[in-house]
């Protein structure tokens, strides 16, 4: 690390007296957003909240260093948890967290091989649709908790909507989220009924995390299993990452390391396997609250990490009596506030094409449960719809001079795997001309494909026995079919 790079590092911990205070207070406020959500999204899971609140805390102390954003809060929500319930379900918490030390090694190697360039290639469609898709999963998974209820259930999960949702219009300094769950506890509490609490979803942290090796057998067989799990983790966690990641940019005017983010992710998620935790991922709620509150430098995601095993360990009694619907109140909000309406709007007024990626995204995602594979089939129309449209602004057109028995194509426009056929057949190989130009000026040649093509018409030009001339090929171009088609060039 040369003295520029230690001189920003040591910039974003120790940036002055005033910046340290924002950066403690908006961590403490940080953790007191953090606490509900990772609980809510532990159930969705399927593990015990302490499974979840120990891979937060370990995530947040060593993202606090290793990773590429500072004042960004990661944590064990959001859709990585998603993910990881299948796994869960199937074989275990032992299995899951094996998969999150993989997941984390899959990280590392994304942030070493710089692949955090691929998020060039998913498009705002995509990224909506991932979103949306994400939004519905996080509601459809409340649903089991609001069957074969009672009554106290449901009017529980009405008083906290409409606490979460009016709350902040008396209290701005508190998250009404956190007001939602005092509020509800204290009624429980009081008025014993019939309702479930935390307590009986699982165990809750009552000391510091230790470590240990995942228990499982170390083969072939437990690699099958977790592997695909593992690959689903670390891919939608890094995408959640480097969304929450460019929304902080956004929000300070600043740049960010997303390699060393996704590396940085990965050596926490490895930490949290190997110390009773699930994987996690940078948290787009938390994150901007954070940095709302002030949270600047690295010095606020640290706390965040650390004043949540502080804040849960001696609370634990209370913590336990935390009414399920509560939860269930929270992540209803959360889905509605991650869902972009706004896009339903957009269905009208933009490209049609652009919304059949969105909504392919959020169907596969939907009936799959795997934000991967919604995220590939987004990624993968969004390449089709613009190989498409580039393909048909392809264009030859023609032109014959009487005098010199000279025909003259004229191609614009680009040249490559989807447009090389379409570009060979403007050419009348039939024709009787002595002479034929083919004029490139406003053309590119982008792969073999298309020098295939072109070598493929001038040749068979050549063979019927007219004479052939490249005119205007740019370098690139030129360079390309000297490597591969010598002999057009010749």
């Amino acid at each position: 690390m040369n003295d520029i790079t230690l001189s920003h590092y040591r910039a974003e911990w120790f940036s002055g007296a005033a910046n340290a205070r924002r950066d403690i207070l908006a961590g403490m406020v940080g953790t007191f957003a953090l606490i509900p959500e990772v609980i809510a999204f532990s159930f969705v899971a399927g593990i015990d909240p302490e499974v979840g609140l120990f891979a937060s805390f370990i995530i947040g102390i060593v993202i606090a260093f290793a990773g590429g954003r500072p004042a960004m809060i990661s944590g064990a929500a959001g859709s990585v948890a998603l993910v990881a319930a299948a796994l869960v379900h199937a074989h275990g918490l032992s299995y899951l967290l094996a998969a999150t030390v993989l997941a984390g090694l899959f990280q590392i190697v994304f942030g070493l091989l710089k692949l955090d360039v691929l998020m060039r290639f998913v498009s705002r469609s995509v990224r909506t649709g991932f979103v949306n898709a994400l939004a519905i999963l996080i509601f459809s998974a409340q649903v089991p908790q609001m069957l074969n209820v009672t009554w106290h259930s449901y009017a529980m999960i009405a008083l906290g909507l409409g606490i979460i949702y009016l709350a902040p219009r008396i209290v701005k300094s508190i998250p009404s989220p956190l007001i939602c769950i005092v509020i509800l506890t204290a009624i429980s509490m009081a008025f014993p009924m019939p309702i479930h609490t935390v307590a009986d979803l699982g165990r809750l942290p009552s000391s510091l995390p230790s470590f240990a090796l995942p228990q499982v057998p170390f083969d072939w067989q437990t690699l099958r299993i977790v592997a695909p799990y593992a690959l689903a983790m670390a891919a939608v966690g890094l995408l959640e990452s480097m969304m929450t990641a460019s929304v902080v940019d956004d929000l300070t005017d600043t740049n960010s390391s997303k390699a060393r983010e996704c590396t940085g992710l990965g050596l926490a998620n490895m930490a949290a396997g190997l110390f009773g935790g699930i994987a996690g991922c940078g948290m787009i709620g938390q994150t901007v609250g954070n940095v709302r509150y002030g949270g600047r430098g690295r010095l606020s995601t640290l706390v965040a990490g650390l004043f949540l095993l502080i804040v849960m360990v001696p609370l634990r009694p209370w913590v336990a009596q935390v009414p399920v619907a509560a939860l269930v109140a929270i992540m209803i909000m959360v889905s509605i506030s991650t869902f972009s309406w706004g896009s339903i709007r957009d269905l009208a007024r933009h490209p049609k094409v652009s919304g059949v990626v969105m909504v392919a995204t959020v169907i596969v995602t939907v009936i799959t449960h795997d934000l991967s594979a919604g995220v590939m089939v987004g990624v993968i129309l969004s390449g089709l719809f613009f190989a498409f449209k580039v393909m048909r602004m392809m264009d030859v057109t023609t032109h014959y001079d009487a005098a010199e028995d000279r025909r003259t194509y004229v191609v614009s426009g680009q040249i490559f795997f989807a447009s090389a056929d379409m570009f060979a057949d403007r050419f009348d190989l039939r024709d009787t001309v002595q002479r034929v130009t083919i004029d490139l000026t406003a053309a590119h040649l982008w792969d073999i494909s298309a020098v295939g093509a072109l070598e493929d018409v001038i040749g068979r030009m050549r063979r019927n026995g007219m004479a052939v001339e490249l005119r205007g090929m740019n370098a690139a171009s030129a360079i390309l079919v000297d490597r591969h088609a010598p002999t057009v060039i010749g």
